[in-house]
């Protein structure tokens, strides 16, 4: 298979164990996923048990755990000027680390921040300071820390290549941390990616602010509103602005043959919408979705 490996976030409702069968309901090779509520600050913790059937159940549905990444909470702004939202959103973060930990995953997906109306340069700056200080404070966890690419609402951190390129040369730990790219984001941002020379154009400014090399995982979404809107809106594959050619391309560089992708698109109880993104996927890219 030339595909990258491809998956959808999946739901932990009833324990991180259940989401492998999940995943292996609609053929995935990748997978995101929650390790606790996505709008609380604290949850219950994954048991011993859990974390060993998570780990038997990847391996009885044949989706590998180097391809299993995680988001965290919505909650965590490391950037916020509020210091009860920083204090609690450092305790989340090393939970979330911790949780990721042991269940063996590689990345912790999380959004920069927003500084709220506090200028740029501070946010960015006290998002490498706390990432450091988070980092020293987990000395054994190996999952890597991905910013992700945002779209640019409001006062959000993230949108320009250059902002997620400064928060890493800060943080010089490319063992710990690294970048998830998400296809609606950019695009709302400003960056297109409708055409192969615009592909082009957006991937060499990525590899130049970023570089490929800090890239550890994609979300792969259409966008409901249109190029530059600011809009964090996911649409079904092939049904918004961005379109199909731009997953085509997506589906076809070699620079992302390696790189674990999942949907976030809504999706129905029967699972039928992922399936449909993900026959759509292998379609663009020349192969036979196996659904």
């Amino acid at each position: 298979m030339l595909l990258p490996p491809l998956g959808s976030h999946m739901s932990i409702a009833g324990g991180v164990d259940k989401s492998p069968e999940r995943g292996a309901s609609v053929h995935s090779t990748a997978m995101q996923i929650f390790v606790k509520n996505n709008n609380r600050w604290a949850g219950p913790p994954i048991t011993t048990e859990q974390a060993s059937r998570f780990a038997s159940e990847l391996k009885r549905t044949g989706i590998p755990v180097k391809h299993v990444f995680a988001h965290t909470c919505y909650l965590i702004n490391l950037a916020s000027p509020k210091p009860e939202v920083v204090e609690k959103s450092i305790h989340a973060l090393k939970d979330e680390l911790n949780r990721c930990q042991q269940i063996g995953l590689p990345g912790l997906v999380m959004h920069p921040g927003s500084h709220i109306n506090t200028g740029l340069e501070k946010g960015i700056q006290q998002i490498i300071d706390l990432t450091l200080s988070v980092f020293e404070e987990t000395p054994d966890v190996k999952t890597r820390l991905l910013f992700e690419t945002t779209a640019g609402t409001g006062s959000n951190i993230g949108a320009d290549f250059g902002e997620l390129g400064a928060i890493l040369k800060g943080i010089k730990n490319p063992k710990r941390a690294g970048v998830c790219l998400d296809t609606c984001h950019i695009f709302a941002a400003g960056y297109d990616i409708r055409t192969p020379e615009t592909w082009q154009e957006t991937m060499d400014a990525f590899d130049r602010e970023v570089g490929f090399k800090n890239l550890h995982a994609v979300h792969i979404n259409d966008s409901k509103h249109d190029l530059g809107s600011r809009k964090d809106r996911h649409e079904h594959i092939g049904e918004g602005k961005i379109g199909r050619e731009a997953f085509r391309l997506l589906m076809t560089d070699p620079r992302f043959r390696s790189i674990p992708m999942s949907l976030e698109t809504d999706k129905d109880d029967d699972l039928e919408d992922d399936r449909r993104n993900l026959a759509l996927l292998y379609e663009l890219g020349g192969e036979e979705y196996p659904g």
